[in-house]
């Protein structure tokens, strides 16, 4: 199935570029800044939750530059939150498309993804400009960070091809949705750390895949360390499983879209 899917992206890659160049132009359109949002929006983001956690909450991290913690989680969740919106609308948003003529429905979810993934490559920039100018420091580690961004892209994708197939057929989930990225954003530990959660607790947060992906960057990023091979295997299997069961689910559903949307 993933095979079938790559050689229909590569057949299709004139459209998929199309479609990632249309958005990006929509989102740019009549923008002073332009492009440059896309490296502003997450230091912005990123000084007022600094501000918020660190003075008025008194969040800090031992032993650890809290500005670099805060934007390698900032980075992971702003990327799967904005994809997974993106991708979520995609279908129902290109009907007058789908319509019209005939092409594979699963492009829409990937060139969403894509797309943000253009930002995602942009926002490593700052991140990068924040570690060097804390005296983070960069090590050889950081030429592993591809798998984790790798499985990253796979979670969304899969995430994306389950939340665009549903909302065809149940509307509400757009705003269902909203309420379940705002839990998802406590229940991943972006601002805060992860060692006050009572150990009961645990299992909770480590069933969350961006917890996995979260904690690989930081320990490359932060502790300059290779990460246990547990949180490699779980990193994995969390990107694959959702990649294949999102596949399963949009193409045993898709043929249904036109009675629907």
């Amino acid at each position: 199935m993933i095979s079938k899917i790559t050689y229909t992206i590569k057949k299709y890659s004139f459209l998929l570029r199309q479609l990632v160049s249309r958005d990006f132009k929509v989102k740019y359109k009549r923008s002073v800044l332009g492009v440059l949002w896309s490296l502003l929006y997450p230091v912005l983001t990123m000084s007022v939750m600094a501000l918020v956690f660190s003075n008025m909450f008194k969040m800090s991290m031992p032993n650890v530059n809290y500005l670099v913690y805060l934007m390698t989680g900032l980075v992971i969740f702003n990327y799967f939150s904005e994809a997974s919106n993106l991708a979520m609308s995609s279908v129902v948003g290109n009907f007058s498309l789908i319509n019209k003529v005939y092409m594979p429905k699963y492009i829409f979810p990937v060139s969403k993804c894509l797309f943000v993934g253009i930002n995602f490559l942009l926002t490593l920039i700052p991140l990068y400009a924040i570690i060097f100018l804390t005296g983070t420091g960069i090590t050889w580690h950081h030429i592993l960070l591809p798998y984790a961004f790798i499985c990253l892209l796979m979670f969304t994708l899969g995430m994306g091809f389950i939340l665009s197939a549903v909302s065809v057929f149940l509307r509400d989930m757009f705003y269902i949705y909203g309420v379940v990225i705002t839990l998802w954003t406590y229940m991943t530990p972006i601002m805060y750390d992860v060692a006050i959660i009572p150990e009961k607790f645990m299992f909770i947060f480590k069933c969350n895949p961006l917890y996995w992906i979260v904690k690989f960057v930081r320990d490359i990023v932060i502790y300059h360390a290779v990460p246990t091979l547990n949180v490699w295997i779980y990193c994995g299997i969390c990107g694959l499983v959702f990649l294949v069961i999102g596949m399963v689910i949009f193409k045993k559903t898709q043929d249904k879209f036109i009675y629907y949307v």
